[in-house]
C-alpha cells in the first residue's frame, strides 16, 4: 500500500562521497521492494516506525536512495532502472545471490547484507541435522513407528559422535565460522573449505578431502560461480561411505538428485536439506518419506524474534549510512 507516504526527492550522494550535513542526510529516502510471506503487515508497520526515525520511509517499490529487499527479489538492471536515485541496496538476508553485484558495482551502488539475525538459528538447525544423521535418529524413529524395538540392531548402524571425529564445513563466513566454533566446543576436529580464508583451529581441506575424510559435512557458503553445483555427482561419488550431509546454504550448491543417488549407493548415510534448487520443491514428499533424509522448507533461519532482529540490523545499517560511517556487512 502506498497511502501516507511522501513523494520522491532528488538523488543523494554516492555511497563513498564525503558525509553531507546532518540536515541533508536526514532527508534520505528508503523503500521496500519485496515482502516475505512471513512478514505481516504489523511487522512491516513496526519496521517503518523504526527506520523512519532516521530517514524518510516511502511506500513499496518507489524510487529512493536506500532500497531494501529480501532474497525473493532480484536486484538487477531492470530494478535499478526503476530506482535511479538508488545509492544503497540493503538485503534483509545473509545470502546475496539475488543481487547482481557486477551491476551494482558498475553503477557505484553499495550493497549490505544482514547475516546476524539468522546466524544462531541456522547454526542450531544445521547442528540438529548433523546430530540427527550421526545418531541415526530418524532411522531408529522409523523402526519405532513400525513397532520394532531396535536396540539389538545398534551395532549394525553406523552411529557416530561429533566428539573426536572430523567434521567438514564449507563456507566459513559469519554463519559457517560460528558453526566451526560450536563444533570445536563439542570436541570435533573441524576441516574447512573457503577461498576467503579459514578461522583459527580449522584445518584446510579441498572439497574432495572433506567428503572423503569427514564423518559429516555441513554447507554454509554463499552461492556464486565457484560454489554453484559444488557437490555434484562426481564429488559425491567419492564420498564416505556413510557421510552425513547437511545443506542449509543455497539449494544450487548441491546436486540434489546426485545426493539422493549417493544415499541409495551408501555413499551417504543421511541427508538433511533445508534449501532446494526449486522452491517450493515439487518432490518434497518423496524425500520426506525416506528414513535417511530430513527436509525442512527453507526454515533454518527462522525464529520467533527474527523480524525484530532484522529491524535492528537494518536500523544499524541505516544509522551508519546517515552518519557517513562505514556500514556493517558491506558486500560491495
Amino acid at each position: 500500500m502506498r497511502s501516507g507516504y511522501a513523494r520522491p526527492m532528488p538523488a543523494r550522494p554516492e555511497p563513498d562521497a564525503a558525509p553531507a550535513p546532518e540536515r541533508e542526510r536526514s532527508r534520505l529516502r528508503l523503500s521496500r521492494w519485496h515482502q516475505s510471506s512471513y512478514e505481516t503487515e504489523a511487522a512491516m508497520a513496526r519496521q517503518r516506525a523504526v527506520l523512519s526515525r532516521r530517514v524518510e520511509v516511502l511506500g513499496p517499490e518507489e524510487d529512493a536512495e536506500l532500497v531494501v529487499v529480501t532474497s525473493g527479489r532480484r536486484v538487477d538492471a531492470a530494478l535499478l532502472d526503476r530506482a535511479p536515485s538508488c545509492r544503497w541496496v540493503l538485503t534483509t538476508t545473509s545470502g546475496v545471490d539475488h543481487l547482481d553485484l557486477d551491476e551494482l558495482r558498475a553503477r557505484g551502488i553499495g550493497a549490505l547484507r544482514c547475516p546476524q539475525p539468522r546466524r544462531e538459528a541456522v547454526v542450531e538447525a544445521a547442528l540438529g541435522l548433523l546430530i540427527e544423521g550421526l545418531r541415526r535418529r530418524s532411522v531408529l524413529s522409523a523402526r519405532a513407528a513400525a513397532g520394532t524395538w531396535a536396540r539389538a540392531e545398534l551395532p549394525e548402524l553406523p552411529i557416530k559422535t561429533l566428539h573426536g571425529n572430523p567434521v567438514g564445513v564449507v563456507g566459513l563466513g559469519e554463519i559457517g565460522g560460528k558453526m566451526a566454533r560450536v563444533l570445536q566446543a563439542l570436541g570435533a576436529e573441524v576441516l574447512g573449505h573457503d577461498p576467503r580464508g579459514l578461522p583459527p583451529g580449522v584445518r584446510p581441506a579441498s572439497p574432495e578431502e572433506l567428503v572423503r575424510e569427514c564423518v559429516a559435512l555441513t554447507l554454509h557458503c554463499s552461492l556464486g560461480p565457484g560454489s554453484r553445483g559444488l557437490l555434484d555427482a562426481g564429488l559425491l561419488g567419492r564420498a564416505g561411505p556413510g557421510l552425513v550431509l547437511v545443506n542449509t546454504a543455497r539449494g544450487d550448491v548441491l546436486d540434489l538428485d546426485a545426493a539422493v543417488a549417493a544415499l541409495d549407493a551408501g555413499r551417504l548415510s543421511f541427508l538433511g536439506v533445508d534449501v532446494f534448487p526449486e522452491e517450493p520443491y515439487p518432490r518434497l514428499a518423496a524425500l520426506a518419506a525416506r528414513p535417511d533424509c530430513v527436509v525442512t522448507p527453507h526454515s533454518a533461519g527462522w525464529h520467533e524474534r527474527l523480524l525484530e532482529d532484522v529491524d535492528r540490523a537494518l536500523d544499524a545499517a541505516v544509522a551508519a549510512i546517515v552518519a557517513g560511517e562505514p556500514p556493517p556487512h558491506r558486500v560491495c
